[in-house]
């Protein structure tokens, strides 16, 4: 039976992601240092709108409230006995939003990292990454998610490790790595090793690519170097709306939904498949990208870094983190949009 994301990836040549959860959470009065995971219980109404936000914005795709429903990330706030209730709940709302969406939309599991570090660096091992993920994923599967989203992974072990409990479960995956230190995950993975890391496991994900990050810019940057290494397998570009910056005891973002609308459709031209807004990215941010992937046509060719940074700011490094820098606008600087 073919699992909902691929059936609508046969009949659409992209799909639209939902946007920022955290920063939705937050302007609806959740606190830092909060697990959101808990308002899966606690206010199922809060993440009900928050699925819904993004589903009549246009999304095709939406992530559960459940990034840190992992065993060790939920210990912090006592709740580690909880994994499986509070990954089904967030399952369950989503479930509900989908299947009264009037259309097709895909429930999306997701699954983040663990917030301990890997050996040998660390005292995580393969093994505890694996049982942790597996148990959120089985409760992600018994509240209905079509398939699991492993999203913001550093370390390619970690990676390894959540491909690992989707097969155990026997779901189907999708998998995003942060890119945010000089184009290169914080544990070195450049965009060519992730292309081909996939391709080596025993349960490839139906999608790859990059999430969150520094911003629009290198996100697309990365993706250009997914696409160079001629891999078939669709790639998910998920960008932060801008620049965050501390504003009024806030951190705001600075993208525009003008500049997310651009930042989608030249996402589409660096060749993803899928795409979506991560950290600061609004349901306004959302129809506004929505709109420009549907009345805008594709380019036909690759954009430049040139035209990146034209249209999106320059690069906040020299390099893309696989040592073919080329011409980079490094400058951080962008033009104003309304």
């Amino acid at each position: 039976m073919t699992d909902a994301l691929t059936q609508l990836m046969t009949e659409r040549d992209w799909l639209m992601a939902d946007g920022a959860t955290g920063t939705t959470l937050f302007n609806m009065g959740l606190t830092s240092g909060d697990a959101p995971e808990l308002w899966n219980v606690n206010k199922p109404e809060n993440i009900h709108a928050l699925y819904k936000g993004a589903v009549d914005a246009g999304s095709d795709i939406f992530l559960t409230n459940s990034f840190g429903g992992n065993a060790s990330r939920l210990k912090l706030h006592d709740a580690q006995s909880r994994v499986r209730e509070l990954n089904r709940a967030a399952a369950e709302i989503g479930r509900e939003v989908a299947d009264t969406a009037g259309r097709k939309v895909v429930v999306a599991g997701s699954i983040g990292p663990t917030g301990d570090i890997m050996e040998p660096m660390g005292s995580l091992t393969f093994d505890s990454a694996v049982e942790m993920f597996h148990e959120q994923a089985e409760g992600l599967k018994e509240g209905g998610a079509d398939v699991l989203w492993v999203e913001t992974i550093s370390a390619p072990e970690e990676y390894k490790a959540a491909a690992r409990a989707a097969e155990l479960a026997g779901m189907p995956w999708c998998g995003t790595m942060s890119f945010d230190t000089a184009g290169r995950t914080m544990m070195g993975v450049t965009s060519a090793d992730l292309a081909k890391m996939v391709e080596t496991l025993s349960l490839p994900p139906l999608a790859f690519g990059a999430n969150c990050g520094v911003g629009a810019a290198d996100l697309l940057r990365t993706v250009l170097g997914f696409a160079a290494q001629g891999s078939e397998r669709p790639i998910i570009a998920k960008g932060n709306a801008g620049i965050p910056q501390y504003v009024d005891g806030h951190i705001h973002y600075d993208g525009t939904p003008e500049l997310m609308a651009d930042y989608a459709v030249l996402a589409r031209d660096c060749g993803a498949t899928i795409i979506g807004g991560c950290c600061g990215t609004t349901p306004d941010h959302l129809r506004a990208m929505h709109e420009a992937l549907e009345t805008r046509p594709r380019s036909g060719t690759r954009p430049t870094l040139e035209q990146i940074a034209a249209a999106l700011g320059g690069f906040s490094s020299a390099s893309d983190g696989t040592g073919d820098d080329g011409a980079t606008p490094a400058r951080r600087s962008r033009r104003r949009r309304g």
